[in-house]
């Protein structure tokens, strides 16, 4: 990592204040040793872990109790829900569907702002391209991949082969399943980093309608500044409801119980789909995130949150109307996460459990000759391969989301589709090829110049850093100017400036390779493709390996670790408890108290502002009722929106967050100081009872009835 990379790390870092997970001062790390759960409690249904569950929480969890909690869970897009009635009623999440909440948006409503409420069954609106798919079925198919795959000779002919081995199953399954009727898909998953396979049968729902969200200021409260941290005070829910292909709600024997509540203590369970962690990686591989492609990713990341930050700080009402704070949130979400991945990789003790792994793993493939035949040299040939990436860790920072929307220069973007029509004009690629880079760049939109310039800036820095002054990229690129000068030259003399003058350029054939912008991009794609070419066979190998190891794994520890997270569903265990902090101990809940608090404490406009509605307390309202909880569950990205519930299968929260305690579980699970954060069903009951006078959706989760009007609702209570 060079000086100014390193500077600008621990920069954003102090700016965010994220305290150390834990500390290895006055203990011998030689001493420190992996713990039982720190691969985690991610468990797959098709290893579901039935004996775990049943002696650690007293109560029967065979197949039955399984297959109930995994056919009430599904899933939507980038996050999880769950069916609390059986007449097709679903909860997740706010976040989840904030981004929805404006397309399903009449002439003159302001949704995000006022909230959404269904009064009757004919006023539930379809939210456009949205889904929810339910896990019918799950099957180990490792033996039928690899019996195939392990016939093969080179690695070309063996990813074919699995490629047909997985294109049959899918097939295959698909038809088995065909008379449940609905779509069918068939998912096939690695796991334990491909060294073993699994099928994955889901049936997926595509009218799902809005039933039910809170305001923004309550589904996300707080805001950015308590994004990963507790305690939390959001009323983060919305309701759903799938429909069937004749437009009724459709009609489920699966769902979730509405509970009462949870105590310090209690058992809780989640069903979600968690984003890919990287718990299996070998230390060697943690080592190089951590002196490497975190920090290059941390630094991206702070820079482009800079850029929008100051554009909102200086004109707060256009901030809003373009929706900059929704785009901060997502780079401010994302760089919280990796200061928090980069804290755990630098942290001793951490490091020192994930060395004993893999010392572990390493002892046992050594004992068996059939395992250290086969097997002996993978753990070392992955070190060595992350010899070679250290190699060309000083220019990584010039390739980073190269061209990634909202957080890039309009100008670039549009230069990189230029360069790739040329390019295929003179590889004499079809016409139609041709045309679709054209149509590609005419698309690209303009930016405001106060966000185009100094993403542009940002990303001219980036590149005069990684190569240094002497270099051939910065000499065409910057031509002896400093960033901001050629950001300046470039978007006043370029024709990809705006979009307007590239179509012009393009349609009148004057764009050519000698715009400034195209050369500059040209010469930098050349040492793009370099890297990726050398980064690409690096990568190659070391997948190969990972699944090797993954295999290796499985013999020698079976079912009882459990794979990385991969974006399929898993099912975690844990307890409501609280945990020391900062000279404290953190609740096992909050109240509605802590709400009045924060929004007086803070006074009016800001994150911790409150809708009308609330900014008095509404009557009948018990300010003491328990708003959000945690517990131990093994949660991360995609879990938002997974259904908290008790072993009678009752619903008692959604899970919307970790603590910053918990950003280290990318790599290790840690439950003595990370929780999982939810809402609580005693908030949502009251808050729909006392607030929103939302009686239909409260009657349908108590009784199980479907009520078409509030007014048949009401005259049920």
């Amino acid at each position: 990592m060079t000086h100014q990379l390193r500077t600008t790390v621990l920069a954003i870092a102090a700016l965010l204040l994220i305290p150390a997970a834990g500390t290895a001062q006055s203990v011998d790390l030689d001493t420190i040793r992996m713990g039982q759960f720190d691969y985690g409690k991610m468990w797959t249904f098709e290893y579901a872990p039935q004996e775990y569950f049943t002696e650690t929480y007293g109560f029967e969890a065979n197949d039955a109790w399984f297959e109930g909690a995994r056919l009430a869970a599904l899933r939507v897009p980038g996050c999880s829900s769950s069916f609390v009635s059986p007449n097709g009623l679903m909860v997740t999440n706010h976040h989840c569907v904030r981004g929805r909440i404006p397309g399903i948006a009449q002439p003159g409503e302001r949704l995000l702002d006022e909230g959404f409420y269904a009064s009757s069954l004919e006023e539930e609106r379809r939210i456009p391209g949205y889904y929810a798919d339910q896990l019918l079925a799950t099957m180990d198919v490792s033996d039928e991949v690899f019996g195939a795959v392990d016939q093969a000779t080179t690695d070309l002919e063996r990813e074919q082969v699995r490629r047909r081995v997985v294109a049959e199953i899918q097939t295959r399954l698909q038809q088995e399943y065909a008379d449940v009727g609905g779509q069918i898909r068939v998912q096939i998953v690695g796991l334990y980093n491909g060294g073993r396979y699994s099928a994955y049968v889901f049936r997926r729902f595509s009218d799902i309608r809005m039933v039910f969200a809170a305001e923004l200021q309550m589904g996300f409260f707080g805001g950015d500044y308590d994004n990963f941290t507790y305690p939390r005070y959001d009323l983060d829910f919305a309701f759903l409801r799938v429909y069937d292909e004749n437009g009724e709600p459709y009609q489920t024997d699966h769902y979730f119980g509405w509970g009462e509540g949870v105590e310090e203590g209690d058992a809780v369970f989640l069903v979600g789909n968690p984003g890919p962690t990287r718990r299996l990686n070998t230390v060697a591989q943690l080592e190089f995130q951590r002196d490497v492609s975190v920090p290059v990713s941390v630094a991206f990341l702070g820079s482009r949150l800079a850029v929008l930050r100051a554009f909102y700080a200086a004109d707060p009402v256009r901030g809003e109307e373009m929706n900059i704070r929704n785009r901060a949130f997502g780079l401010s979400n994302s760089l919280k996460a990796s200061i928090g991945r980069l804290e755990a990789l630098h942290n001793p003790a951490i490091m020192a459990r994930k060395a004993d792994a893999g010392r572990q793993l390493r002892e046992a493939i050594a004992a068996d000759p059939a395992l250290r035949s086969q097997y002996g040299h993978v753990l070392d040939r992955i070190a060595e391969l992350q010899e070679e990436k250290y190699r060309l860790a000083e220019t990584w920072v010039a390739f980073e989301r190269f061209g990634a929307r909202g957080a890039s220069a309009a100008i670039i973007v549009r230069a990189v589709s230029a360069v790739q029509m040329f390019l295929a004009q003179q590889a004499g690629a079809p016409q139609d090829s041709v045309d679709a880079y054209k149509a590609q760049l005419l698309r690209i939109g303009d930016q405001l110049y106060d966000l185009e310039y100094p993403f542009l800036v940002a990303r001219l820095a980036d590149l005069a850093e990684a190569f240094g002054p002497d270099h051939r990229v910065t000499q065409v690129v910057l031509a002896g100017r400093s960033p901001e000068e050629t950001a300046t030259q470039w978007l006043s003399s370029s024709v990809l400036r705006d979009q307007a003058s590239a179509r012009q350029a393009v349609e009148a054939g004057t764009l050519t390779h000698a715009d400034p912008v195209v050369t500059a991009v040209e010469t930098y794609l050349t040492e793009l493709t370099a890297f990726q070419q050398t980064l690409g066979t690096i990568v190659s190998e070391e997948r190969a390996l990972a699944a090797e190891l993954g295999r290796v794994r499985f013999e020698v520890y079976g079912s009882e670790i459990p794979p990385d997270a991969s974006s399929s569903p898993r099912i975690t265990d844990g307890r409501v408890m609280s945990y020391e902090y900062n000279g404290t101990v953190a609740p096992p809940y909050t109240t509605f108290y802590g709400v009045y608090d924060r929004a007086y404490a803070h006074g009016p406009g800001g994150d911790w502002d409150l809708p009308e509605r609330w900014k008095t307390p509404p009557p009948g309202l018990d300010l003491g009722t328990p708003l959000n909880f945690i517990s131990t569950c093994d949660s991360y990205g995609g879990n938002s929106g997974s259904p908290a519930f008790t072993p009678e299968l009752k619903l008692v929260g959604l899970n919307f967050d970790r603590n910053i305690n918990g950003l280290s579980r990318d790599f290790i699970y840690l439950p003595e100081q990370g929780r999982n954060i939810m809402v609580d069903v005693r908030a949502i009951h009251a808050s729909l009872d006392k607030v929103y006078s939302a009686h239909r959706i409260l009657e349908e989760v108590t009784t199980g009835r479907l009520f078409r009007t509030e007014a048949e609702a009401d005259a049920n209570r």
